[in-house]
Order: structure tokens, then C-alpha cells, then sequence
């Protein structure tokens, strides 16, 4: 092996050992922050609910029992029952795996491409930046919720179809910050430096640019999915999102308010587990907001 390999060798172990270092630090700092251990522990037992639900729940969350059929919360059925008898804790444990469905397709699609669209602008400039940001005021010009609405009424009732209408409301405010992060760092000295080598505006937007939006899009991206857990919930309620017999949490409130005098259980408690996960994921967003964001940062 010659020299100049060693030495390259050399380079990447010692990258390697400052991202595992740097990565400590930021995990020292995140345990010192006790409520966003708390949006982890609740994020953490989302996820363990999702995957484990086959095996945490105690009933089939399909199979009807008309014989106890609302009944209230005890020994037999934890949470109490529906209209149909279904076991609603054992309905909750399997609707945390279409939330999270949800959460991921939307977070994945709405994401990057805010994170292009804001990037490519904030460089690019000109007439580019100018179009793309008008594109971006129409849709923030619209509420989310009421353009959401059009466009699942437009594509139809589903889980795919709702995750695609909120991500086509959810990806400006990412495009908005992308730009802004692009706007500061488009004309620093590093930059000019990669201009000056001979490097490409597409390697300048997507090997330098885009991973210093990184941190301020992940901020708001985990701040966001209390949003779109609540979005979700809203296309449920009112038929537009999850179909029967799905356990979507916000279709089973839906379901549930003809009762919420007399049967309170069925509505209370899905709307219990909606309010618990938009919490936590508040909580782990802000957490995220003190350790990522330059001006906020607290030092260890």
C-alpha cells in the first residue's frame, strides 16, 4: 500500500472518529433535556406499539362481538368496546402502525422535496428562484387542512391518497427554509472555493448546499408530524382518509361520536392516543429545535 493511500486510510478513520465523537456529544445533550427524553420514551413506545401490536393485542381488532358490543372499559376488554364489540386498545395498538404509515410516507416525500425546491431557488436566483417561489405562495396562500381536502376529495379516499394530498400541502415550509439556509451560504468562502475548482452548480446544490439546510429541515420536520398526525385524523373523521374497517385512530373517533354522552370510551380514547403521540412528537421537535438551531444551542 503506498503512502498516499495511508494517509487516505488515515483521513477517513479520523472523519469517522469526529462523526462518533460529535454524535456522543449531541446524545450527552439531548439525555440532559428531560422533556425531550420524554417525546423519545413516547416515540419509543409508538414504535414498539407498531411493530409488537400482533403480539401486544389481546383481541382480533377486526372480528366483531355483538354480545359486548360498548361495553365500558374493565378486566376483559381494557379500553371498553365499540359499536361491533371490536376491542378498541387492541384497535389503538394496530392504528399506531397507520399513523406512523402515514407520518413516514409523508415525511419522505415532503421533505426532500422542499429541501430541492428551496435549495436549487436560494442558489440558483433569478428567474429561477422567482418561479419557484411564487409556485410555493400559491400552496401556502391555501389553509392546509381545506387543500388537503381538495385534493384527497380529487384522488379519492385512502391511506396512500391522504398521505399524498398532505404531503402536497406539507412541502412548502420546507421549501421557505431551504431557501433561506441557501440564501446564507450560497456566497461563502468554501463555496466560491468549490466554483473556483471547476465543481458543478448541481454538485454545489447537492454536496455542499443542501447538507447545511439539513439540520434547520429535520427540525421542522419532526416539529411538523404532530401536524400531520392531526391532518390525518381530520381526513379520517370525515371519511376522506382510512376506510372501514381500519383502526385509524381519527376514523374511530368518527365512529365513536354518535356515543361520546353515554359510551365516552369509544371517541376518548383514540382521541387519548392522538394527543399523547402529537405531545410527544412536540416535545422531541423542540428538544431537537435547542440542540440543532445555532441561535438556540445551549453548550454542554
Amino acid at each position: 500500500m503506498t503512502v498516499a493511500n495511508l494517509t487516505h486510510a488515515e483521513s477517513r478513520r479520523q472523519l469517522r472518529r469526529a462523526r462518533l465523537g460529535e454524535f456522543g456529544r449531541f446524545a450527552r445533550r439531548f439525555a440532559r433535556n428531560p422533556l425531550g427524553m420524554i417525546g423519545l420514551a413516547i416515540l419509543g413506545v409508538l414504535l414498539a406499539c407498531a411493530i409488537l401490536a400482533p403480539l401486544l393485542a389481546p383481541h382480533d381488532p377486526y372480528l366483531p362481538d355483538l354480545v359486548r358490543r360498548l361495553s365500558p372499559p374493565g378486566a376483559q376488554n381494557w379500553l371498553g368496546t365499540d359499536e361491533l364489540g371490536r376491542d378498541i386498545f387492541s384497535r389503538i395498538l394496530h392504528g399506531a402502525r397507520l399513523t406512523l404509515l402515514i407520518v413516514g410516507l409523508v415525511v419522505a416525500t415532503s421533505a426532500p422535496i422542499g429541501l430541492v425546491v428551496g435549495a436549487v431557488a436560494g442558489t440558483a436566483g433569478g428567474w429561477v428562484d422567482a418561479v419557484f417561489m411564487r409556485i410555493t405562495d400559491v400552496f401556502l396562500a391555501v389553509p392546509k387542512l381545506l387543500l388537503a381536502l381538495a385534493f384527497v376529495a380529487a384522488l379519492g379516499p385512502g391511506i396512500v391518497n391522504a398521505a399524498l394530498a398532505i404531503t402536497l400541502t406539507a412541502w412548502p415550509p420546507y421549501a421557505r427554509l431551504a431557501r433561506a439556509e441557501a440564501l446564507i451560504v450560497r456566497d461563502s468562502d468554501y463555496v466560491n472555493a468549490v466554483r473556483l475548482a471547476g465543481g458543478s452548480e448541481f454538485r454545489i446544490v447537492f454536496r455542499h448546499i443542501m447538507p447545511m439546510c439539513l439540520s434547520s429541515v429535520i427540525v421542522r420536520m419532526t416539529l411538523d408530524m404532530a401536524g400531520i398526525i392531526l391532518t390525518a385524523a381530520g381526513l379520517g373523521f370525515i371519511g376522506l382518509g382510512a376506510q372501514p374497517p381500519l383502526p385509524e385512530w381519527g376514523a374511530m373517533i368518527s365512529t365513536g361520536r354518535k356515543f361520546i354522552f353515554d359510551q365516552w370510551w369509544v371517541a376518548t380514547m383514540p382521541g387519548l392516543a392522538i394527543f399523547i403521540v402529537s405531545l410527544g412528537f412536540n416535545l422531541l421537535g423542540d428538544a431537537m429545535r435547542d440542540l440543532l438551531d445555532p441561535h438556540l444551542r445551549r453548550r454542554a
